[in-house]
């Protein structure tokens, strides 16, 4: 389960969208620098941080303030809605109507039994987008925001020992398909495949 992640300002790669756009390049470095070092967490009740979200509505990718988890009656969900097995997808592949791209320089899991949080990482350090899935939800007074659940897939075979389960990696080539393609089992399947060439490029480290 992924359930917290960082976002570092000094990224120098942008392994996030097809043709990087640097409106939505430029507001992720400026988020980044505003909340520099803040470990990105769940939204809830009380807690009413917003993480940056990349959607595309229309023609061009957009970045957006989004909650991470989803919202149901007016409330945080009961069930877990913070991540989404790959698996569930390609069985309801109705789930993934709305997509979405989460940015993040590294993620952040307990290794069992030991207890030690490590850091995941792309190429050292480098921009990327974690796949996940949307809908709209409602608080109790009433405003509505985009929610995000991260997709989660299994680790490979150099991970699994941290942690059996990774964020499902988008590629940039295969960026506008997973967030304008048509929903349906074969986007899904897609995202998995091609996120297996971006699951090599992951190391990972006790974290500091």
């Amino acid at each position: 389960m992924c359930a917290s992640y960082g976002l570092d300002p000094r990224f120098t790669d942008a392994d996030l969208l097809a043709a990087a756009d640097d409106a939505v390049l430029d507001g992720l470095r400026a988020w980044a620098t505003e909340n520099a070092g803040e470990t990105l967490r769940p939204t809830g009740k009380h807690r009413r941080n917003l993480n940056p979200l990349v959607v595309q509505p229309d023609a061009a990718p957009l970045l957006e303030p989004a909650w991470w988890g989803f919202l149901v009656d007016g409330e945080p969900a009961k069930f877990p809605s913070i991540n989404t097995r790959s698996e569930r997808l390609r069985e309801r592949p109705g789930a993934a109507r709305n997509r979405a791209i989460v940015p993040a320089t590294s993620w952040y899991e307990m290794q069992k039994p030991s207890r030690q949080w490590n850091e995941f990482v792309v190429d050292d350090g480098a921009l990327f987008g974690m796949a996940a899935v949307t809908q709209q939800g409602r608080t109790a007074d009433g405003n509505w925001f985009t929610c995000f659940s991260i997709v989660m897939r299994p680790a490979p075979a150099h991970l699994v020992e941290l942690h059996d389960r990774m964020p499902l990696l988008v590629p940039a080539s295969f960026s506008r398909d997973w967030l304008t393609a048509p929903a349906g089992r074969e986007i899904v399947d897609e995202a998995i495949h091609v996120s297996e060439q971006m699951a090599t490029r992951v190391s990972a480290a006790p974290r500091k």
